[in-house]
């Protein structure tokens, strides 16, 4: 997966691979030139006493170093450009991929390892990308020429070269071998610190109000200390490999003064030559060092690989048709046709059959117990999720058949809980429509008892303090009371002006009395068009044309508030459960 990842990714920068290639291929052989030069000047300028061969060689070898340095840093600025450059469009295709995921796929990845997996995991592949570019060509033509170079200087002390080289592989395999189950462990453990982590910040308030501090606290110590024995276990072996490498580097050079001296008394090689051959083993063994650590970071990239690749080939359950149908009329109706609907792996249907239209210039509320499927129901509608069985139609149209835009341009959603983008109050109203003017939005604002709070608002001092529509809003609305929040989420949906509009439970966090004025603005804003709520509160849909009873799934009532007080048990238990029916009657 690591490679074909690389290979999609890498191909429009097929010029900078050649570029390291090439400018590689130049540093490389600058290298494996020094030493033969070096010889050169001990061999024939020192030992004979020529001053002038020795500058004249000296100028050449200095000549050569700084070619290696210049062509080196070119190769590894190539390389870095390409590796961030599929980095970055990684991360662009993991991002486009879950952007168009359903809630369905959302839930069986979950948001704590699509954040690993489109930063962390990137990454991952990135730096491995980044070494190889940098060692993939250098490694091998370093350890070939340098075997080569090293038997010509002196082929008797060839033998050196395999005995130390297979050692350094052996114990290198080894310790390979052993890191990626650990690395594997490492990126499932730093799933699951992210999902601790993203549950306590976003459910503060909650563990403040039950107390569960110490609880929690102990909940992120297990999941830390479990990632931190991982990664000192792969620490661990780490630092054995360390002193490893060393040893055979410092034994292998050991072995050359010994064995070398013996040759230059003997009179077989000259000084210079086994100095040359000193250094082509280094060079050799450091070659399959750097591979070494090149190999060391592989089975983590091809684990991280795997698992982007899981998010890039996983298809989302709700699919752009290949053949959109426009409807022919635009007013809005909503129809559900013998609708059934189950969560993957659920053993009971959430929907069973259920069947009702929601007419055009008509209020139709859902109500029922928790858990009896009203979020679903409303969640099949701007296609969420895709029914099991059965139709949603709007305008005579399966939603399946309708394209994401235009789906988009006749539903608008109030979701059961509200969300705010980090930016300006303009920036989150104008979400749904980028081209609302400035009195566009303080008409929604108006209709969704905002006005006040919002033209009263001010955030930042001095200077850089804005008002009203400029004032700045936190990620995910924190600096606003839960309010506030549903209201400002009210106006957004307002402004895209929809044909069809979803409020699910969205008047919960609302006073009775602003509740009461903003379902009468809205009676106006909304005219000509579909809505359909979900209320737990009844005082809230008591004057919608049609209310629609849910129980497991099922629709056990249906018409107006006063015909479902006298033919529907649930509704008069619900009614009953807030207030006297006598009295709503």
């Amino acid at each position: 997966m690591l490679w074909k990842l690389v290979r999609h990714y890498g191909r429009p920068y097929w010029a900078h691979v050649v570029a390291v290639l090439v400018l590689q291929l130049a540093a490389t052989l600058a290298t494996l030139y020094l030493p033969s030069l070096n010889a050169d000047i001990i061999d024939h300028g020192i030992a004979t006493g020529d001053t002038e061969y020795i500058w004249r060689v000296g100028a050449l070898m200095l000549g050569v170093a700084l070619a290696q340095v210049a062509t080196a840093i070119a190769a590894v600025w190539f390389g870095a450009r390409m590796s961030m450059s599929i980095g970055r469009d990684i991360r662009q295709a993991v991002y486009t991929r879950v952007d168009h995921f359903s809630a369905e796929e959302m839930g069986h990845f979950g948001a704590p390892t699509l954040i690993t997996r489109g930063t962390n995991d990137v990454q991952q592949v990135q730096m491995v990308v980044l070494m190889a570019l940098n060692f993939m060509v250098m490694v091998p033509i370093m350890s070939i020429g340098g075997i080569v170079m090293a038997i010509q200087e002196d082929p008797g002390l060839s033998w050196l070269v395999w005995v130390s080289v297979p050692l350094l592989l052996v114990i290198v395999g080894l310790l390979v071998r052993r890191l990626m189950p650990l690395f594997e462990k490492m990126q499932s453990n730093i799933d699951d610190i992210n999902g601790v982590m993203r549950e306590q910040i976003m459910g503060i308030r909650v563990v403040r109000a039950f107390v569960r501090e110490r609880h929690e606290a102990r909940r992120f110590t297990d999941a830390n200390e479990v990632l931190t024995r991982t990664s000192i276990n792969i620490g661990r072996l780490f630092i054995l490999m360390g002193p490893v490498i060393t040893m055979v580097l410092h034994l292998a050079t050991a072995a050359v003064l010994w064995f070398g001296g013996h040759r230059v008394d003997d009179g077989l090689v000259e000084v210079g030559a086994l100095t040359a051959f000193m250094q082509y083993l280094l060079q050799i063994l450091m070659a399959v060092m750097m591979g070494t650590f090149m190999f060391m970071m592989f089975p983590r990239a091809v684990i991280t690989a795997r698992r982007i690749g899981e998010v890039l080939t996983t298809t989302g359950s709700v699919q752009e048709p290949a053949d959109p149908t426009e409807p022919r009329r635009r007013d809005g109706t909503v129809e559900f046709r013998d609708v059934t609907f189950s969560y993957p792996g659920a053993d009971a249907a959430v929907l069973d059959g259920v069947s009702f239209t929601a007419e055009a210039g008509k209020t139709t509320a859902i109500i029922g117990s928790t858990g009896s499927g009203k979020t679903t129901l409303i969640n099949l509608i701007p296609r969420l999720y895709d029914s099991t069985d059965g139709a949603v139609l709007i305008d005579g149209v399966p939603v399946e058949r309708m394209s994401r835009s235009s789906l988009t341009e006749a539903v608008g959603l109030v979701p059961q809980k509200p969300y705010l983008f980090s930016g300006t109050v303009a920036e989150n109203l104008r979400f749904g429509n980028p081209e609302a003017t400035e009195q566009e939005l303080w008409s929604a604002l108006d209709t969704a008892q905002a006005t006040e709070f919002v033209r009263d608002r001010t955030t930042g001092e001095g200077e850089s303090a804005a008002t009203g529509l400029d004032s700045g809003i936190s990620q995910g609305g924190t600096n606003v009371s839960g309010g506030q929040r549903q209201r400002l989420c009210i106006a957004r949906a307002l402004v895209a002006r929809p044909r069809v509009y979803l409020f699910d439970d969205s008047f919960s966090a609302l006073d009775v009395t602003t509740d009461a004025r903003l379902r009468s603005a809205l009676t106006g804003y909304t005219q000509g068009a579909t809505t359909i709520m979900v209320a737990q509160r009844v005082s809230t849909i008591t004057e919608a044309d049609q209310i629609i009873v849910l129980e497991e799934g099922r629709i056990v009532g249906r018409g107006t508030h006063h015909e479902l007080l006298e033919t529907s048990e649930t509704y008069r238990e619900i009614v009953d459960s807030q207030i006297s029916a006598e009295e709503m009657a």
